[in-house]
């Protein structure tokens, strides 16, 4: 269908961008959860994100050479 073709490209995107906000909401989610004054929420947010990141990472590195020539 004429027209269509910016609309069904945008479905083929790739997922793995979702990731780092996910990691994002959930370190903001778990720090409010455990903490009340804002200063240490947003604190300990940063500093549970990048340990998030890092094994999200680490995992899709492992996957990605299992993966290998498959």
């Amino acid at each position: 269908m004429p027209g269509l073709e910016p609309i069904l490209a945008a479905g083929h995107a790739n997922i793995t961008w979702h990731l780092i906000p996910m990691a994002a909401a959930i370190s903001l989610v778990y720090s409010a959860s455990r903490y009340e004054l804002t200063g240490r929420i947003i604190t300990r947010a940063i500093r549970l994100f990048a340990p998030i990141l890092v094994i999200m990472g680490a995992a899709f590195l492992l996957l990605l050479a299992l993966s290998y020539n498959l």
